[in-house]
């Protein structure tokens, strides 16, 4: 592994127990909330913040372990960090910029290589300030690399970024990710920079981490409600007996599953349909409800509505004027059975 960590420490009254590791050549996302104890995690794998229990290690080399008293100081460390403003120093053209850590850490013949692979030979006598914020961020994953670290550590990395420029930057750093040799943990609050940069995604709430495992996985069976709402899903928990599931919070869903016991559903807004009236048809789920809250969502729109349970659809702008929806109108909504994904709570 290039990087394993089991991570406890505190600062104030935020307290953080967490567990991870990065395989080489393996893009790790921690997601969470803001507060959620992500950028803690990185600045103790750099050094930045000392641990109080718990193990840190690079390239199986412990560089942070309270039992044995190690501790490695940040600078001997191995990692590469890019923080989300890049701390380019204002002063220095760019091939000073990246020039900086071989020469403090007496490295030679590890600059050009980044300086061409990501493509900064034109920019290499500019100042941070004639830089787009694109062209900033790869100067600063160069300045990071350069150093030959054994692990590149991004927190935040596309949040200085307007929109218009994110999703060109955003193709760009999984290029280079996809052929980085060493292990990437990137911290992120946006689930579409995890989604697309990350080969397997840590979600970290409150301190903790509630969920792991592989891209594809996360994303489709999503545990905890805060998951599912940056995903964009419902997610239901309860037991389900026979086919029908009861939620914690009342009601009941006909579900398509095997499945006995405690389970998670997870329900796409687009599969919930809307009408005026009473439906006729195969769904086996058909209840009135209540529109809670409209919002515009991208080309959709999302509508929130009463329960139990409570949902969102996924409507088109069209079916808002069709149905003329507004909050506290009454409408009638439709689900398949076999659009619910179950999984064992």
């Amino acid at each position: 592994m290039s990087v394993t960590a089991r991570i406890v420490t505190s600062v104030g009254d935020f307290h953080l127990d967490a567990q991870l590791a990065c395989a080489p050549g393996e893009t790790v996302a921690l997601l969470g909330p803001n507060g959620a104890g992500k950028s803690m995690i990185v600045k103790a794998i750099a050094g930045l913040q000392p641990i109080e229990r718990g193990c840190i290690r690079i390239d199986s080399t412990p560089v942070d372990e309270p039992a044995s008293t190690t501790f490695i100081p940040p600078e001997h460390r191995r990692v590469g960090v890019v923080f989300q403003d890049y701390l380019l120093f204002p002063h220095m053209s760019v091939r000073q910029n990246i020039e900086f850590g071989p020469r403090n850490l007496k490295v030679t013949g590890t600059t050009q290589p980044w300086i061409e692979r990501l493509d900064l030979t034109e920019l290499l006598e500019r100042k941070p300030a004639q830089l787009s914020g694109g062209q900033s961020q790869r100067v600063a994953i160069a300045r990071a690399l350069a150093t030959n670290p054994r692990a590149l550590l991004l927190d935040e990395p596309l949040a200085a970024l307007d929109a218009a420029t994110k999703q060109e930057v955003r193709g760009q750093l999984r290029h280079f990710l996809t052929d980085f040799e060493h292990g990437t943990i990137l911290v992120t609050h946006d689930p579409l920079d995890a989604l697309v940069l990350a080969d397997r995604i840590v979600v970290v709430e409150d301190g903790r981490v509630t969920q792991q495992g592989p891209t594809a996985e996360v994303a489709s069976q999503p545990r905890t409600d805060y998951l599912a709402k940056v995903l964009g899903v419902n997610l239901l928990r309860g037991d389900v007996y026979e086919g029908v599931m009861t939620p914690d919070g009342g009601g009941s869903l006909v579900v398509s599953t095997d499945l006995e016991g405690p389970a998670v559903v997870v329900i796409r807004p687009q599969a919930i349909t809307l009408h005026a009236k009473k439906p006729e048809g195969s769904a086996r789920n058909v209840w009135e409800s209540t529109v809670l809250g409209i919002e515009t969502h991208h080309d959709q729109v999302r509508v929130a509505l009463s329960g139990p349970p409570e949902l969102t659809a996924a409507v088109t702008h069209a079916a808002v004027a069709d149905l003329k929806l507004v909050p506290g109108q009454r409408v009638w909504m439709s689900l398949k059975a076999t659009d619910t994904d179950v999984h064992p709570a």
